[in-house]
């Protein structure tokens, strides 16, 4: 199983703690029917956090114009939006919602080259409302496909997330379906993507990272 690089710190800390915990129930609680139900728990964390920052091996859908999923989650919102940051004009947005349980390893979702990147600190507020694109901590990346089109993308921190990783700078070659970096805990993605793209994808619908197709590009 691979764990993400930048996760390992975080996952040795959670085992750091968790043994620390046992050894306390342990020592000084001397009730059966209470220790081990709560060592049981405490293991059975450990193993999720292993989970939780896995890279998984995923095999990217093929094709010059897919724009693919950046991560696993639930879609929630797909509607025109403009973006005012880079692109300055009326997209489709199509957002990915993570909960605790979801790989939140994140992936590149289409081939180009990286042409605009930047990080905004803010707030941690639950990451399906709608506000979170602009309030949230967040990073904004948009690629330039070959064919010359811009897929732009937010990685949105969540409620309990308190840290974004993202390996885009400008200038960067990146190639669809390679991690392009991580959200800890519950978050969300935001695409915004150009009107004539044929989405693919409808709210409520699941999305894997790689497997799943939002949208084609004209």
């Amino acid at each position: 199983m691979k764990i993400d690089k930048n996760s390992r710190g975080t996952i040795a800390l959670v085992y750091c703690i968790a043994a620390v915990l046992i050894a306390v129930l342990l020592i000084f609680v001397k009730k059966p029917l209470v220790v081990f139900p709560l060592i049981v728990f405490i293991l059975w964390f450990c193993v999720w956090q292993l989970f939780f920052f896995r890279i998984p091996k995923r095999i990217p859908v093929e094709g010059n114009n897919n724009v693919l999923s950046v991560a696993d989650g639930r879609i929630v919102i797909v509607e025109k939006a403009y973006e005012k940051e880079f692109l300055k004009r009326e997209c489709i947005q199509v957002s990915i919602y993570m909960n605790f349980f979801d790989v939140h390893a994140n992936f590149w979702p289409v081939s180009g080259t990286v042409n605009y990147y930047k990080y905004h600190p803010g707030l941690h507020a639950l990451a399906f409302k709608p506000k979170a694109s602009e309030e949230n901590e967040h990073t904004c990346t948009c690629i330039k496909t070959g064919s010359g089109q811009d897929v732009f993308f937010k990685q949105i921190a969540g409620g309990f997330a308190r840290r974004i990783v993202n390996y885009a700078a400008d200038g960067l070659k990146v190639s669809a379906g390679s991690q392009c970096g991580i959200i800890k805990f519950g978050s969300r993605i935001d695409y915004f993507l150009p009107l004539d793209a044929e989405i693919k994808v409808s709210v409520g619908d699941l999305s894997r990272a790689c497997e799943s197709v939002i949208a084609i590009l004209k």
